[in-house]
């Protein structure tokens, strides 16, 4: 990790740079062939405390329509069938707890509303880097999974679909914030 700037000095408000940061998943289907995608659209912050994480918080929330796999047959039915884009059109995440497991890596334990379902997760966070920006402004990188199983959610059409594609969908997190100015 490049750091030009000590932990303790990260403390703020933070917002995401969606320009460069990536949440997406990565679901087994048949035969154990993968399917990959992401979600184009987000926002979301933090509020980071350097000398005390178990203050930090963090919420994410992602538009279901910009889900993306590559398919755009496939993403048609993740949005209708799967997602029900019309009825639910966000996915958030609000964390409330942080726990520091060593200098780099963090657990944020949070709740996930997808399709008016709100279940606990913990994503496992690795701190990947922070320094300043030419503007002086402070930068953090982190990323991060979690293994879900979207049935928790009622993120299933049919039957038949826990057979095509399996329940267990791992999220990742590529992110990168911002420190607001004061």
């Amino acid at each position: 990790m490049s750091t030009s700037i000590r932990l303790s000095e990260l403390t703020g408000d933070y917002d995401l740079d969606t320009a460069h940061s990536r949440i997406g998943f990565v679901a087994r289907h048949t035969l154990g062939t993968r399917v990959r995608g992401q979600f184009d659209e987000f926002e979301g912050g933090a509020y980071l405390d350097g000398d005390h994480p178990s203050r930090s918080s963090v919420r994410i929330t992602l538009q279901a329509k910009s889900i993306r796999t590559g398919n755009p047959q496939r993403d048609d039915l993740l949005r209708g069938k799967f997602l029900d884009v019309d009825d639910h059109p966000a996915l958030a995440f609000t964390s409330t707890e942080v726990t520091q497991v060593d200098g780099t890596h963090y657990r944020v334990t949070g709740s996930l509303a997808m399709r008016g379902v709100a279940e606990p997760v913990a994503v496992d966070v690795e701190l990947t880097g922070v320094t300043s920006d030419p503007q002086g402004d402070a930068r953090v990188g982190f990323k991060g999974s979690v293994t879900i199983n979207r049935n928790d959610w009622g993120v299933n059409w049919n039957a038949g679909t826990t057979a095509l594609v399996s329940p267990k969908v791992v999220l990742e997190l590529e992110i990168t914030a911002i420190r607001r100015r004061s």
